[in-house]
């Protein structure tokens, strides 16, 4: 019987059935997803990856490397290219399968308090499943603020439960002993877990990319009620974002809530240290912004994750103003509001 086989002198040839691999990165807030997303740009392995973010902000693009950047689109000169989800993952994936070069690779970044089911969901139900191949689902947990009761988040959860990898990022802070415990706490969450270690989401790219880890079949045989109803709810949550509520939505699920400050006026450094030292609530467990400082002629790039910040000093490009966003569960927007209009000047 003749085996209908492409000539494995030419292996290329086979790529295009199988549709363009995908990896989807998951992982709490300030995990360090877009560190990985970072190492992934750079890109050692010659492969062209397409990057799909929710916004530009975090992502570290090298001025020097920028070729074109469009409303949503950003051209390294490595190949890789970088977009913004905007309002529909579909439509953004279609963005990248039409270009006319090649793009070997997808790489999704959600959002820190998403449940990854509904994408997953998005590239094995709809007419995605046969222009792409899910690869696999990395989850990337920060091992120094990772503890069992994982801030009571349901996302926290289900991203454990559906990662392929699990990458046990910032294990530098930790002891061996608290490694062995979040290890063992993720195996009972989820049975034979590969967990991978990194520090600042420094990792082998053959590692994760291209390794063919997610059970396809285990997210369309089953409970196909429940996919259809899952696809409903992820066509909800697309006609959210329309209104740009999306993202406190999301987030109300679990408590949590996203409180946004901006001032066109400075703050005064030792107020707002003052205020993040000692006044800040327990429950913020991310922020991050630009900061206006009095004493600075530059602008401050501000990232807070659990107990740790940085600031990151560069010229500003715009008119000087203070924006920040906050991140916890059940803040109180006027306190917090109050608060930071105290340390203005």
């Amino acid at each position: 019987m003749t085996q209908l086989t492409a000539p494995t002198s030419n292996p290329s040839l086979e790529i295009p059935k199988q549709g363009m691999p995908v990896t989807i990165i998951t992982g709490f807030l300030g995990s360090g997803k877009t560190t990985l997303l970072n190492q992934i740009l750079k890109n050692k392995q010659d492969l062209k990856v397409a990057v799909l973010v929710n916004e530009f902000g975090d992502i570290n693009i090298d001025s020097q490397l920028l070729v074109s950047l469009d409303q949503d689109m950003v051209e390294l000169s490595n190949g890789c290219i970088c977009c913004t989800i905007n309002d529909s993952l579909v439509d953004a994936v279609y963005r990248v399968l039409e270009r006319e070069d090649r793009i070997d690779y997808l790489v999704i970044e959600t959002t820190g308090v998403a449940d990854p089911l509904p994408i997953i969901l998005t590239f094995l139900g709809t007419e995605l499943r046969d222009l792409t191949n899910l690869d696999s689902i990395l989850t990337v947990v920060d091992a120094e603020a990772f503890s069992p009761n994982h801030f009571d988040s349901e996302a926290a959860l289900k991203q454990i439960t559906y990662g392929d990898i699990i990458l046990l990022n910032k294990t530098d802070l930790i002891t061996p002993e608290k490694l062995q415990e979040v290890e063992a706490y993720i195996h009972e969450v989820k049975y034979g877990a590969r967990i991978l270690h990194t520090q600042y989401g420094e990792v082998e790219l053959p590692l994760i990319l291209d390794v063919g880890l997610t059970p396809k079949d285990e997210y369309t045989t089953d409970n196909t009620e429940d996919t259809h109803a899952h696809e409903h709810h992820h066509h909800d949550h697309d006609h959210e974002h329309h209104h740009h509520e999306h993202h406190s939505h999301h987030l109300e699920n679990d408590g949590f809530v996203s409180i946004s400050f901006q001032a066109d006026r400075p703050f005064d450094v030792h107020k707002f240290e003052n205020f993040l030292t000692e006044e800040m609530p327990q429950n913020v467990f991310r922020a991050k912004g630009i900061l206006w400082f009095s004493d600075s002629e530059l602008r401050h790039i501000f990232q807070l994750s659990g107990p740790r910040y940085n600031l990151h000093a560069d010229e500003w490009r715009t008119q000087p103003k203070n924006q920040v966003v906050f991140i916890g569960r059940k803040l109180d927007h006027s306190q917090i509001y109050a608060q930071l209009n105290e340390c203005l000047v």
